[in-house]
């Protein structure tokens, strides 16, 4: 009888450690790079409007590379945003008092996914947002979507600023589809 439960624990003990194991198989990183425009000489101390074309998410093939597909998705958070200037190559954050990004995508009603509500004076020219928490599956599943920005200045620029922004999902799918 001790033999049976000894044996019975160490096939318990296998199989606990094995979904452990088959489920951080489940777990992957999507990065996408979107860029958008703030023009000069943008109004102070108002919210100013960019957008973003729609993003072809890719995410069918980015799902199939990692050995599942949408159907299998448990949920999908935004993990990290960054914001990185790349024209003037002088240009800095010290123009933006506050930021927010949007996501929507078609059925779905466009929700806040990143902000900063005061941007740090003498900022530098790389930014990093905070993020929500929420489940974005329906909007990176989706076969495109659209990123609004909403910013507000305290100072004028004279150049249009061009600002990559750098997004970081994590994905967690259902393991073997259980």
């Amino acid at each position: 009888m001790r033999t049976i439960k000894l044996i019975a624990s160490a096939v318990l003990i296998i199989l606990f450690f094995s979904c452990d194991a088959l489920d951080e198989l489940t777990k992957f990183e999507i990065n996408y790079t979107e860029e958008i425009v703030i023009e000069s000489a943008t109004v102070i101390d108002l919210p100013f409007n960019a957008g973003t074309p729609e993003v072809t998410s890719n995410s069918e093939s980015t799902f199939e590379s990692n050995n599942t597909n949408k159907d299998l998705i448990e949920s999908i958070e935004l993990t990290a945003m960054e914001l990185d200037i790349t024209a003037p190559e002088t240009g800095d954050f010290d123009f933006l008092n506050s930021i927010k990004i949007y996501i929507s995508a078609e059925n779905e009603e466009e929700v806040i996914i990143a902000w900063l509500d005061q941007v740090p004076e003498n900022s530098e020219n790389v930014l990093d947002l905070e993020t929500t928490s929420d489940d974005l599956k329906n909007y990176i599943k989706s076969d495109t979507y659209t990123l609004r920005v909403e910013t507000v200045t305290d100072e004028l620029i004279t150049e249009d600023h061009n600002i990559d922004v750098n997004s970081t999902f994590f994905v967690d799918a259902k393991i073997l589809g259980l």
